[in-house]
């Protein structure tokens, strides 16, 4: 063979090969990212049932949003101030934990979308291209083969392959030419595994664990905006604290010029005086500290919200007006009602029970794999080949075949171990059922409680604020003429203070505790814009 033929063949091999490497890179620029964010949630839809809540804000992060999904930047709080519903759709947006929540979901459906495939038509296929050389022989050569393999629900593994080799003799005596392969291999269980619900377990299984994580989802969302909602009050709470200090050191100082010049005139000791000096300094350090849980309370929220700990954060004022002003109501149902709709509409009630359901059966795949196993394999195939130098073929062979693969019982101590122990898990599915049932009549009848007392207590509080904050007016109009001593003035605006505290907290607590009773029911849904309703 002489060297410009040599050449020639050379180059057509880098041609072959150069094609196989183009195909990859096309390959290569699928988008492979965007074919899978539409099959995982085109399976999260198909899971998500209208009774979880509105279908909006589970995008992972960098999967475009739909329309009716939240979109807030983190700069809304700077340096503006931040309304309730902002701050809910900023937490809803950008809190980690949201995120690591969304991500779940998302892997939890890439995970069914995998097993999915294990039952669909699988394509495979190669090429490989080489130079071989010895002392007496000289060869190029190219191979390239496709097929498919495909798992069917009764059991049956299809598996079909295509093979065609060329080899070009450069030099020596070997022969060249082209050779096809066509070959089929059909495996079907005929004991062990040939039921369809055995050989369809494992996807029956995913199918079921998406629909789990699309409940806890939902179930997450629900205690996730009371948590950004609670939250909210607290630091109001907090900065009506503040307020509260502040306006407490306000009126001792202006209560400190008016017993001084009583005092200076002889109508008081000078005694009465240094006591009110001394509950101003007390009325400082409670200001001071009040401040200071405010600051604390604005921080934590910053890491609620994901936000820089160093960002300009001020909550609207007029939530806590609104809240104050806001009618109280009480649910118009008894504990029975309550209890019957939370056995209903709690996620987390509906996954452990149908975890009852998967435990048994995986005691029936247990229980079919102490079977004999016995395999019926079906074989067909073709193989031609044909030289270079001739157009018709030098042969061609066919075989066919059958046969038969059987695995006695004879050993089934692992099996046996495993039937066993799903019989173990079955029961303790069962336990913690009743356990989670037990728990979540024990929450809805704790928070009915809970309620019930918060309400009392806020409407006893109220009236003892408007009681404190008249016999403060009083007492201090019976200082100015003389007839009530400056500790009895002390006393009743040390009281006022106490009671604005006190109920300033039990509003929160009532309105918290409402919230609470409505999420653990089950009967609270989250709103496309992150706020809840029932």
């Amino acid at each position: 063979m002489s060297c410009c033929c040599f050449t020639i063949r050379l180059r057509q091999l880098v041609i072959l090969g150069m094609a196989g490497l183009c195909g990859l890179v096309g390959c290569a620029q699928h988008n492979y990212k965007k074919e899978a964010d539409e099959q995982a949630y085109r399976i999260i839809d198909q899971k998500w049932s209208d009774d979880f809540g509105s279908k909006t804000n589970y995008a992972i992060s960098d999967v475009a949003p739909s329309p009716n999904d939240i979109q807030i930047e983190k700069k809304i709080a700077i340096p503006g101030v931040l309304t309730l519903p902002q701050a809910v759709a900023l937490a809803t947006a950008h809190n980690r934990e949201y995120q690591t929540q969304r991500e779940a979901l998302y892997i939890k459906a890439l995970d069914l979308r995998l097993t999915r495939h294990e039952f669909e038509t699988q394509f495979f296929g190669g090429f490989s291209g080489g130079y071989n050389a010895d002392r007496n022989d000289e060869a190029v050569g190219t191979e390239a083969s496709i097929g498919f393999r495909r798992l069917l629900a009764g059991g049956a593994r299809i598996s079909t392959e295509v093979a065609l080799a060329w080899v070009d003799v450069l030099g020596g005596n070997l022969r060249g030419g082209l050779a096809s392969i066509l070959g089929a291999t059909v495996t079907q269980p005929l004991l062990r595994g040939s039921e369809r619900a055995i050989v369809m377990e494992g996807l029956t299984q995913a199918e079921r664990d998406t629909l789990y994580q699309v409940r806890s989802f939902n179930r997450f969302r629900k205690t996730f905006v009371v948590s950004v909602i609670a939250q909210y009050y607290t630091v109001l709470q907090r900065l009506e604290d503040a307020n509260n200090a502040r306006s407490n050191y306000a009126t001792l100082a202006w209560l400190l010029e008016r017993v001084e010049k009583l005092a200076t005139a002889g109508r008081l000791p000078m005694l009465e005086l240094d006591e009110v000096r001394q509950e101003i300094l007390q009325a400082a350090n409670l200001y001071s500290r009040a401040e200071r849980q405010y600051r604390q309370a604005v921080d934590e929220f910053k890491l609620t919200l994901s936000l820089s700990a160093g960002a300009e954060l001020r909550l609207d004022e007029k939530e806590f007006e609104v809240l104050r002003a806001a009618e109280m109501t009480e649910p118009e149902f008894s504990e029975d009602e309550v209890l019957e709709a939370a056995q209903l509409a709690r996620l987390d009630l509906a996954n452990s029970a149908d975890f009852i359901l998967d435990a048994q059966r995986k005691v029936h795949v247990a229980a079919d794999s102490l079977r004999a196993e016995a395999n019926l394999i079906g074989t067909a195939g073709t193989t031609s080949a044909r030289r270079a130098d001739r157009r018709t073929l030098d042969w061609l062979r066919e075989d066919y075949g059958v046969g038969l693969e059987l695995d006695l019982p004879l050993d089934r101590v692992p099996e046996q171990n495993v039937y066993r122990k799903a019989l173990i898990t079955l029961n303790r599915r069962q336990r913690e059922y009743e356990e989670a049932a037990d728990t979540a009549k024990l929450q809805v009848r704790q928070a009915h409680r809970d309620l019930t007392e918060a309400s009392d207590r806020y409407k006893v509080l109220t009236e003892a604020l408007e009681l404190a904050q008249r016999r403060f007016n009083n007492t201090f109009l019976l200082l100015q003429y003389g007839k009530a001593s400056s500790r009895r003035v002390l006393q009743a605006q040390r009281d006022l203070f106490d009671a604005q505290i006190a109920a300033s907290k039990a509003l929160v607590d009532y309105k918290i505790a409402t919230l609470s009773f409505y999420r653990d029911t089950g009967v609270l849904q989250v709103r496309p814009d992150g706020m809840w309703e029932l």
